[in-house]
């Protein structure tokens, strides 16, 4: 199988645990503070991954670049708290439809810092993405609101996450990007979390174990598409995830479907299917 097409089943995985992960938050939104919510999501991921470092060994956790790990996770501990944030303060589409912005800079990002070339296929998929996010959002005509600063500000953030995320899949594993990323915010969520602490009742401390499984099987599955194929190639991949939490939020949540954002996923997922189209026929086949 063609890696890109390899790398299309990891994300189609990092998009079912992203919406999951919003269900999540959104059912635990006023209740529990996001400090308390990065808390759990990291000590869960943690959980989930010592059977498998034990499993690997001491080599596990060997990496050539210590210093982008710590700095991946700063940045990303930010990141997620702007998401959560805006998750509990805007409906669930224009979150994900603002995040979306995140290709745009991961793919200047890749460009200018990871030698990543630019072909036709992969710039019809930016043009058209980036014409989809201003059918959504629409700039000018509405007032931003404070949440959607924050997930914008968590865009750019999960723009520099995925360009060093990409750069450390050339010597690291998934498994060790996954085990520093738990390891190193960990601290910050305790810290921060005796700062705001709630003591979650049963239901609340179900949603908060399936943010922290969900949220390691987003990264993984990330992971191991950015190690088949070119940033360039998996990033635009996620402007899947809109018509998904579209319906999400109508069954869930009974948030209005805007016929402005249906026309925006439109174009972003012509984009999307151009590019993986030329990729896919310009690589051939492995076994």
């Amino acid at each position: 199988m063609a890696p890109v097409i390899q790398a299309v089943f990891w994300m189609t995985g990092t998009l079912l645990s992203f919406s999951l992960m919003a269900v999540a938050v959104r059912e635990i939104s006023g209740e529990i503070h996001s400090f308390q919510i990065m808390l759990f999501r990291s000590l869960g991921a943690l959980v989930i991954l010592l059977p498998f470092a034990i499993r690997a060994g001491a080599s596990v956790w060997r990496t050539a670049h210590l210093g982008t790990q710590f700095g991946r996770n700063i940045v990303h501990f930010g990141a997620q708290l702007g998401w959560i944030t805006g998750i509990g303060l805007l409906p669930l589409a224009e979150v994900f439809a603002i995040e979306f912005t995140t290709p745009i800079w991961a793919t200047i990002l890749a460009v200018l810092f990871l030698g990543e070339r630019l072909n036709r296929g992969r710039v019809v998929a930016l043009v058209l993405g980036f014409t989809g996010i201003l059918v959504i959002l629409r700039p000018g005509l509405a007032v931003i609101e404070p949440g959607a600063f924050a997930v914008l500000g968590a865009a750019v953030g999960f723009a520099i996450t995925l360009t060093l995320t990409k750069f450390l899949t050339r010597t690291d594993s998934p498994l060790t990007i996954l085990l520093y990323m738990s390891v190193i915010q960990l601290p910050f969520g305790i810290v921060l979390s005796a700062l705001e602490w709630t003591t979650p009742d049963l239901l609340q401390l179900l949603w908060l174990m399936v943010i922290g499984a969900v949220g390691l099987s987003a990264h993984y599955c990330t992971a191991r598409a950015l190690s088949l194929a070119d940033q360039t190639i998996v990033v635009p991949m996620d402007f899947m995830r809109l018509p998904l939490i579209v319906l999400v939020g109508f069954a869930l949540y009974s948030e209005s479907v805007e016929l402005l954002v249906l026309a925006g996923a439109g174009l972003i997922f012509a984009g999307n299917y151009y590019s993986i189209f030329r990729e896919n026929r310009k690589k051939p086949s492995t076994n």
